[in-house]
């Protein structure tokens, strides 16, 4: 029921958007149909509002303020409640208590959902979502300034929850999404987009969605100490993707992508065979070292497995210019396949053989 009220009034607002366009301004009544608001009794009410909610996007707000104040006085027979607490709302947003403002918009959307002035009061309570992700600080206990990511977050979700799947509900989601990115969030990234994915499944909504969840996974993995879960989730994704959108992904070179996981991948298996070497229970580290080649043998790190297990060990793969440029210089596989990049500048070097490598 919030929903069907929401996307009445979406529609509403995205008339009284068009005013200086169109002659007419029309409302949805739900036994009535389409109306004209000129022949509604609140005729004059509702296009003086929707003329003060021009000013109110142009971000005069101190004009809107007093339009609002004319408006009370001029029609005090209809202005209520809802009135009241929004002029409220415009005087502290005007002053730029964003965090006093934000509790007054919240106020209004929860109290009158079917309000006109409800499409101006979401887009003041989204303007100030993004300036709390953006960095806005809120004053604490009349002195403090501190950081309030979170109550961004808090009012983008709230307005995603009112808003179902129209147009405001979505850019909340995503500017939450791209600041968890940001903030190397990327767990909690990944979950805001798949919740765009399942609100909207297609279109380029749902497609963009699907590369945003498979990148945030693979930039939560952190290396080779780490569960690598998140490295087959973000292949798992990465080749839907691929399967949905060959071109794009082409273009994007996703299949590059996907062979880093896989070297990635590798790389953590043997890690614990090298683990066990160290302990000195070589039974173990070989049975890992195995396992690597022959699950992943067209890996540069299937190579460094097979010398780990000795030189009368099969190479995985017919060595080529490359394998042997790598067996020559111990940098090449974290440079090539990008591994350097991913994992931050910690060294881990094999004893008594010619490959090193280094991972970040």
């Amino acid at each position: 029921m919030k929903r069907v009220r929401w996307c009445g009034m979406f529609i509403v607002g995205l008339i009284w958007t068009a005013w200086p366009v169109i002659a007419q301004t029309w409302v949805l009544d739900p036994q009535a149909g389409w109306q004209d608001v000129a022949d509604l009794p609140q005729g004059e009410y509702l296009t003086a509002i929707s003329q003060i909610k021009q000013q109110l996007a142009s971000g005069k707000s101190g004009d809107g303020v007093a339009a609002l104040e004319q408006l009370k006085a001029d029609f005090p027979e209809l202005a209520g409640g809802d009135l009241e607490v929004f002029i409220e709302a415009e005087k502290i947003y005007a002053k730029r208590n964003l965090g006093k403002a934000g509790k007054l918009y919240k106020e209004f959307l929860d109290t009158w959902p079917d309000s006109p002035l409800q499409p101006a009061a979401m887009e003041r309570y989204f303007s100030i979502g993004t300036a709390f992700l953006q960095g806005q600080k809120r004053t604490f206990l009349w002195v403090l300034r501190l950081p309030a990511f979170d109550d961004g977050v808090n009012i983008m979700r709230n307005i995603a929850d009112k808003a179902g799947n129209s147009p405001i509900a979505l850019r909340a989601l995503q500017v939450t999404a791209e600041n968890q990115e940001r903030r190397k969030r990327f767990i909690e990234a990944y979950h805001t987009w798949a919740e765009i994915a399942a609100r909207w499944p297609t279109g380029a909504e749902g497609r963009d969605a699907l590369l945003r969840m498979a990148r945030a996974l693979h930039a939560s993995y952190d290396g080779p100490d780490y569960d690598e879960s998140v490295l087959r989730g973000a292949q798992s994704y990465f080749e839907d993707y691929m399967q949905r959108y060959p071109q794009i992904a082409e273009e994007l070179k996703l299949s590059e992508t996907l062979r880093l996981i896989t070297e990635q991948l590798a790389y953590k298996q043997y890690e614990v065979g090298r683990y066990y070497e160290r302990i000195g229970n070589q039974d173990a580290a070989h049975r890992h070292y195995r396992q690597v080649i022959e699950q992943w043998p067209d890996t540069g790190v299937a190579q460094m497995a097979a010398e780990r297990l000795g030189p009368d060990t099969e190479p995985p793969v017919k060595p080529t210019f490359r394998r042997k440029l790598f067996n020559a210089a111990g940098g090449f596989l974290d440079n090539w396949f990008g591994l350097k990049l991913l994992f931050g500048s910690s060294e881990a070097q094999s004893d008594g053989t010619n490959a090193t490598l280094n991972i970040e």
